[in-house]
Formats: structure tokens, sequence, C-alpha cells
């Protein structure tokens, strides 16, 4: 019996050493860093705005979005640009991974003991053959962004 809620393919990438993993067909582009625009009174988790071919996408630091402090100025985060249900999001990332296919079958609830502020934005997991990859809510993840826009 297959789980019907859980995608079976998988863009993935890195935050903070943890590996994250979304729905392929959430997946719009991926970006090497991007110019972009402070948005004034803005949380501390909006990196800004960036000008996607005259699209304005807000742009997520998912290392203090999860919790971890924030990256060194000197890193270069990549910016997977994610179709959420309010619009594409750009997810700063350390790095970019592979697509997997997964059976959906090994998709498993999210523990217990996982980090709180990725917990909440945790559909579930799959245990891979050498580490565990979190399969990431990109709506949950980029509510703060939209709610931080819409504000303006």
């Amino acid at each position: 019996m297959s789980n019907q809620t859980a995608p079976s393919r998988f863009a993935t990438f890195t935050v903070s050493g943890m590996y994250f993993g979304i729905d392929v067909l959430n997946v719009q582009e991926v970006l090497r860093r991007e110019t972009m625009t402070r948005i004034p009174l803005a949380p501390d988790v909006i990196a800004g705005l960036i000008n996607l071919r005259g699209e304005i996408v807000p742009a997520i630091d998912m290392r203090r979005r999860l919790g971890p402090p924030a990256p060194d100025a000197s890193e270069n985060p990549m910016n997977v640009v994610a179709r959420t249900q309010d619009g594409p999001v750009s997810l700063l990332v350390d790095e970019i991974g592979d697509v997997l296919d997964l059976d959906a079958a090994a998709f498993e609830p999210a523990p217990e003991n996982l980090n709180p502020h990725a917990r909440e934005l945790i559909r579930g997991i799959f245990q891979l053959k050498d580490r565990l990859m979190l399969v990431l809510d990109t709506d949950k993840a980029a509510g703060i962004a939209v709610e931080a826009t819409r504000a303006r």
C-alpha cells in the first residue's frame, strides 16, 4: 500500500547540514546568488526580493527559517525557486543535491526529536541508505514571506 500524500520524485538540497527534499514538480528553477532588494522592517528570515525576469519573488533565508545561526557573509547561497499556493518563492540553501526517485510507501512521519524549528516545516522523512531526507513543506516554509510581503 503506497502513501498517496508523498510524492516520489524529489529535488534535494542541504541547509546547515540537514538534507531536504521537495517535490520536483514544485521546483520552478535553481539559480546562483541573485541580487536582492531588502524589505524594510521585514523579519530576518526574509533575505529580500529578487527580480526573476520581471516577476518579484521573496527570498527566504532557510538557515534563519530553520533556527540555526545565520550564514557567514562570505557564503554564497543558492536559490531554489519553488512554486507555492501563493506564488513562487526563493529558498536560499547551502548546496543543491540530486533528483531522487523514492518509493512513496517508504515515507514516514517526522520524528519527535527533530529540531522544533524544522519540525513545523517538515511533511515527513525518508530514511536513505546513508542519511535522513526531510521532506520540506514549501507552503509552510514560504508562509512567513507571504505574510511579510502582504504587510508592505
